[in-house]
């Protein structure tokens, strides 16, 4: 599997350490930066780790900052991006297995390596159920084209 990894200024040294175990795990790894310890937008990062995805460069991305939700955030606004926040391994699996998340995020201010790593290997070893979750992964990609998805609730009503 190829995998994009990508941090702002705050995270660079957690981004190298997880992308030493996602090489340890045997995939490939398409590191996206920052290399630069000064100020680093982290929308930047998360855009590209959402463009490598989407653009199906490659199969999954990781996207580091602070807490996680700024980059976060950024990913998601790429089409095609599932991007999830995870702070402990179990939200990272249901992620994948419910979701079919292929973005993942966390911040290095918030788990420390070794968490890092857990949430990282679980996220990567863990597949997509498909069967009931299959519909709203197809709604999640309607609402990226804007389309109407089924069972539409107008909130306003």
């Amino acid at each position: 599997m190829r995998v994009a990894i990508a941090s702002d200024h705050t995270a660079m040294e957690l981004r190298e350490n997880v992308a030493e175990l996602v090489r340890a795990m045997g995939h490939e790894v398409v590191d996206l930066g920052t290399n630069d310890p000064s100020r680093a937008d982290y929308p930047v990062y998360g855009r590209a780790v959402g463009e490598a995805v989407a653009s199906g460069k490659v199969d999954r991305g990781i996207a580091i900052c602070g807490t996680g939700i700024g980059i976060s955030i950024a990913a998601n606004k790429v089409p095609g991006v599932r991007c999830v926040v995870c702070s402990e391994p179990y939200s990272a699996v249901l992620s994948r297995q419910h979701n079919d998340s292929n973005v993942l995020a966390f911040g290095a201010r918030v788990v420390g390596d070794e968490m890092a790593k857990m949430i990282t290997r679980e996220w990567l070893v863990t597949e997509f159920e498909g069967g009931r979750h299959q519909r709203r992964v197809n709604q999640l990609n309607a609402l990226d084209e804007g389309l109407e998805i089924a069972d539409q609730v107008d909130p306003l009503a």
